[in-house]
């Protein structure tokens, strides 16, 4: 079977990364978490002060920024300029203000250039929200996932519960919706289904389903 380029995006908690860490391990691709790469900046610009909206300077430290990502036996480690920040970039204050970060066209343009580099060998599993129409639009195979909010809002409540975040399910709702409508809204990529996609309702399925369902799709092609 030659090595594809799988591309999945969504909505905010539908399951993307979920699923694609899952498909690239059942068919031994490489797993790139794009998300990851727009919360490590997200993350290092906090840490430094930085305002979210200061295209400028965000660029600058951005050019000095080195994220990298590694395996291990517990999933994928991520890591800033050598220092590991994989559960810190799951923090509820980067989830809350990565929209903002993302939405900066020059900021976009620097982490795009670099998930192009990475597809371009093929054997990927990509998840993010432009990926099937920015990062890899001639992917071989383009997935959109979608979940009703309430859905999406319980699987937050859950994960962060594990991690000891205790949100009330009503705040996570709202944060939800509001993420939705900057991704969607951005001038820049904004949040949107590729006319070529195969679009998965998500919110009946469990996740084993819907890797299922992915792989069957890889397969035919």
């Amino acid at each position: 079977m030659n090595k594809l380029r799988v591309a999945i995006d969504g909505p905010a908690s539908a399951g993307k990364s979920t699923v694609a860490k899952l498909v690239a391990k059942r068919f031994s691709y490489i797993y790139c978490d794009t998300g990851a790469m727009y919360r490590s900046t997200t993350l290092k610009a906090m840490r430094l002060g930085i305002d979210l909206h200061n295209e400028s300077e965000i660029v600058n430290m951005l050019n000095n920024t080195k994220i990298t990502f590694k395996p291990s036996t517990n999933g994928q480690l991520v890591f800033i300029d050598g220092n590991e920040v994989t559960n810190e970039i799951r923090q509820e204050n980067v989830t809350n203000s990565v929209s903002t970060v993302a939405a900066l066209t020059k900021v976009r343009s620097i982490l795009v250039k670099q998930q192009k580099a990475i597809a371009n060998c093929g054997g990927i599993v990509m998840d993010g929200r432009d990926i099937g129409t920015t990062v890899i639009p001639d992917a071989e195979v383009k997935i959109f996932l979608i979940a009703s909010v309430s859905e999406r809002a319980e699987r937050r409540f859950k994960d962060n519960a594990e991690k000891g975040i205790h949100t009330p399910l009503e705040e996570l709702k709202r944060e939800i919706e509001l993420r939705d409508y900057k991704d969607s809204h951005r001038e820049v990529s904004p949040l949107t289904k590729a006319k070529d996609a195969i679009e998965l309702d998500t919110t009946s399925l469990s996740i084993n389903e819907v890797v299922d369902e992915i792989s069957k799709i890889i397969k035919n092609n």
